[in-house]
């Protein structure tokens, strides 16, 4: 008599899969899912890790998010960037300690530089009136979050969003090699695919928007009171 009652409960319950680039969702979704969590008790959350720039949505995905320009919504009209990044010089403090006590753009060329095809060197580079050729050495990382523990373990600098280095900054393993004016804005940003209207995945999406507008503000804090 139990059986069928327990199945029609378990029916009632339903599924949620999130797709998301890897710092993604370890630096911004994982630490806030709680919140979505304990609010959809209703939900089974799943979230898969997707390999940035390779595109193509999974057929059961619910909610996908990606990383590319800040284009408008087809259906909305709306933006669906969910943060829009700078870039700055990140590294240890005892790479830091290596630069003239106010140092500027051209010093930080001097030190080891961390490398990644998805934000390169070159047009942060060129925004400050230097050399525009991408830099040859150094470690090549395909991930942004390799990237940003690489620093930390004192192998270069990275050229790093600070709202995916938020924890390694408070921590003060990676301190800020400049002032945040010398910030560039990320040429492409972390954005939601489309997905369905209405029930559970414009309720993610919603609550995730808000999550990275969070993280975007403690990260512009951070560095206006880091200068």
């Amino acid at each position: 008599a139990a059986v069928p009652l327990h199945r029609r409960a378990a029916q009632r319950r339903q599924r949620l899969r999130i797709t998301a680039p890897p710092t993604f969702a370890r630096q911004i979704l994982l630490p806030a899912l709680p919140g979505f969590t304990e609010a959809h008790p209703e939900l089974d959350v799943e979230i898969a890790l997707s390999i940035p720039f390779l595109g193509g949505q999974g057929a059961d995905t619910d909610v996908e998010i990606g990383q590319g320009p800040d284009v408008p919504d087809l259906a909305t009209g709306a933006p669906t960037a969910l943060m829009h990044d700078v870039l700055l010089p990140l590294a240890v403090p005892a790479l830091r300690a290596r630069l003239p006590a106010q140092p500027v753009p051209s010093d930080v060329l001097a030190l080891p530089l961390l490398r990644t095809p998805i934000d390169l060197w070159a047009p942060w580079q060129r925004a400050h009136g230097l050399a525009e050729q991408e830099p040859e050495a150094g470690a090549r990382l395909v991930d942004l979050g390799l990237v940003i523990e690489a620093a930390e373990l004192g192998q270069g600098v990275a050229l790093a969003r600070p709202t995916l280095a938020e924890a390694a900054l408070r921590r003060g393993t990676l301190v800020p090699l400049l002032p945040a004016r010398h910030a560039l804005p990320a040429s492409h940003h972390y954005r939601l695919h489309p997905h369905a209207a209405g029930g559970a995945a414009e309720a993610f999406a919603q609550w995730l928007r808000g999550v990275c507008w969070a993280a975007q503000q403690r990260a512009s804090e951070f560095l206006s009171g880091a200068a």
